[in-house]
């Protein structure tokens, strides 16, 4: 991994938090990451901040790298594979970030076996805790996933899906942050009815979540053992759970998922 120079093709937050989650996880040295953007001031900075090499040109960071993160937004990826698709050689591995962008359409727009393998994390890469689903495309080999898998492991934990599965991905772990940090605020609102100020509130909320988290996914239990072992008999857990319950919270947040898991599916069409 540290003999491969990795690529950017964009370096908005999600790029940009790919590089430095790599850099700091010594994943590669600086000087073999290389980005391209049409904002030279990031560019800048970033180049000044991490010793990464950068260009405004993505032919200069297609020509250098051995594996090239496409970066950009889902509506102008098309755009960009055009600009370089005459460049691109067969040692190339293409990992494409792209939101609701699947593999025949990146294919469509790139040679004949070119290996791509899709990726969807989420925002929660900008503090090193992202969630992401990987899926290769055909020509894509276990190395390929492993690299892959490395380089989003820098800023998280990572899963293989089948394509097929990517809009339920979307609907969990893509959408998931934004109803998580309802139930943050929510779990916060409850503490301010109850007299506490703002801010410690928001504090044990958010730190009650994220311990709640590291539990889950540290002990291997299920959530429903882990909920049992703080429910005492007749206790004040056991009443708010009944609450939750009487307001059918499950199945909210089910219907959440779900729905947003459709509506991935509709834009996708």
């Amino acid at each position: 991994m540290k003999n491969l120079t990795i690529g950017f093709i964009g370096t908005g937050k999600m790029g940009e938090a790919l590089i430095r989650g790599m850099i700091n996880a010594g994943l590669v040295k600086p000087e073999r990451v290389c980005a391209s953007d049409i904002d030279e001031q990031k560019l800048s900075t970033m180049a000044e901040e991490l010793g990464i090499v950068v260009s405004c040109d993505n032919l200069h960071t297609l020509e250098k790298a051995d594996v090239v993160v496409l970066a950009v937004k889902p509506q102008i990826i098309r755009y960009v594979l055009q600009g370089i698709k005459e460049s691109i050689i067969k040692e190339h591995l293409f990992i494409s970030i792209a939101a609701g962008v699947n593999i025949d359409s990146l294919a469509d727009e790139l040679p004949g076996g070119t290996r791509i393998v899709r990726v969807m994390p989420n925002i929660c890469a900008t503090v090193g805790e992202a969630a992401s689903a990987i899926c290769p495309g055909d020509a894509a080999t276990e190395a390929d996933v492993e690299t892959t898998r490395k380089i989003l492991g820098s800023v998280g934990r990572t899963v293989v899906v089948d394509e097929h599965l990517m809009d339920a991905v979307t609907g969990l772990s893509g959408s998931g942050p934004a109803f998580v940090f309802m139930i943050i605020e929510a779990l916060a609102d409850g503490g301010v009815h109850q007299g506490l100020d703002r801010i410690t509130a928001q504090t044990l909320a958010a730190q009650t979540v994220l311990g709640a988290a590291k539990m889950v996914l540290e002990s291997g239990q299920h959530p429903g053992e882990l909920k049992d072992m703080v429910t005492s008999p007749g206790g004040t857990t056991i009443r708010g759970i009944e609450a939750l319950e009487k307001r059918k919270v499950r199945g909210a947040v089910m219907s959440a998922v779900i729905a947003a898991s459709e509506r991935s599916r509709e834009l996708g069409k």
